[in-house]
């Protein structure tokens, strides 16, 4: 017997003006993720792993004034370059991991990214702050994939 819990769902979309290979790619690069991917201005990102299969997963270690704060997930679906989702865990944060879906849409000149971030009914007083976190890492991805330089859309 199957018991569904009640979730909330933070989303945020962005065009890039980029290929969707190029913007599905950079989620799953560890070099280029540690400099976006739960990257933040005061901390340093001490550990970035990416094991890019279904079933396998990731750990990025951000330390933020002196202690680490890990994020880690298992993939559960890669479609390149449509498709990416994953299960999101916070060290410290109890319950059962949240689930992230990219969806990833070619345009005439580049491609837009939708995520959606499903987590459980009790955070929903979370749903701004974690809008706000997913959008400024799309923001630090622009930033990324534009100091990549080279093929645009």
């Amino acid at each position: 017997m199957s018991t569904q819990r009640e979730v909330v769902i933070a989303q945020v979309s962005r065009v890039f003006p980029y290929s969707a290979e190029r913007v599905f790619d950079a989620w799953l690069d560890p070099d280029r993720a540690r400099r976006w991917f739960f990257a933040t201005p005061e901390g340093e990102m001490v550990r970035a792993e990416i094991d890019a299969r279904v079933g396998g997963g990731f750990v990025f270690t951000d330390r933020r004034n002196g202690e680490d704060v890990e994020h880690t997930g298992e993939y559960l679906e890669i479609d390149r370059p449509r498709r990416l989702r994953f299960t999101f865990a916070v060290s410290g944060v109890d319950g059962p991991p949240d689930l992230v879906s990219i969806t990833i849409v070619p345009l005439t000149d580049g491609c837009e990214l939708t995520l959606t971030h499903e987590m459980a009914a009790e955070y929903d007083a979370y749903l701004d702050s974690a809008r706000k976190a997913w959008s400024g890492m799309l923001d630090d991805l622009a930033v990324e994939l534009a100091a990549q330089g080279e093929d645009n859309a």
